[in-house]
């Protein structure tokens, strides 16, 4: 009886060691486990809140969607017009179009860049008031005092907060396309002169 029962018990196999395999991995679900897992940093950045490091801003003025027609149909493509400037004196402004907005956004803020021209300013206003006409567009612009802020619709205040001005008065007269709003605005801006004040004036007394 004690040889059957030796026959019949079965050797004790060992367990292998599991720790650190795949069959002891933390669950997604335990809050536990996830705690003790490093996270690994946010590297999404949001639109427009990334800074360039040439000091240059962009604003997107105008988003349109055009099609051209060809042998094999229609073509949809996307038509961006960005203004960018250093608020500095310095602006430009460019459009251009791609497949997609973010594309047509980059290959026109490269071509605003390029485009920057200086215009001269004097404090936070423009020396003296202009009325410039482009095309159809016809825009006044007008020195204010400091305090004033920028009074002006949306494709002509892009051109002004970008290029550095803090208190104008303005007024669109002709025509409201913002495209040709905008050039007529980088137009007028630099047809500005310098004010030059002369030594020869007397105070009064």
């Amino acid at each position: 009886m004690a040889d059957q029962d030796k026959k019949n018990t079965k050797p004790e196999v060992k367990k292998p060691d599991t720790k650190g395999t795949a069959e002891n991995a933390p669950v997604r679900g335990d809050r536990r486990n996830m705690q003790t897992q490093k996270r690994r940093p946010d590297s999404r950045g949001r639109r427009g809140k990334k800074e360039n490091s040439d000091g240059v801003d962009k604003k997107i003025v105008s988003i349109r969607r055009v099609s051209r027609t060809y042998s094999g149909g229609k073509r949809m493509r996307l038509s961006v017009l960005v203004v960018a400037g250093d608020k500095n004196g310095r602006v430009g402004a460019a459009l251009a179009k791609a497949a997609d907005v973010r594309t047509a956004e980059d290959k026109a803020f490269s071509l605003a860049k390029k485009k920057m021209v200086k215009v001269s300013l004097r404090g936070g206003t423009i020396p003296h008031q202009v009325t410039y006409k482009k095309g159809a567009a016809r825009i006044f612009m007008k020195p204010a005092a400091p305090g004033t802020g920028v009074i002006a619709g949306g494709a002509m205040r892009a051109v002004l907060e970008l290029v550095g001005v803090k208190d104008i008065l303005t007024k669109v007269i002709g025509s409201s396309n913002n495209i040709s709003n905008v050039y007529a605005a980088i137009e007028a801006l630099q047809s500005l002169k310098p004010v030059k004040r002369s030594n020869n004036v007397k105070e009064s007394k």
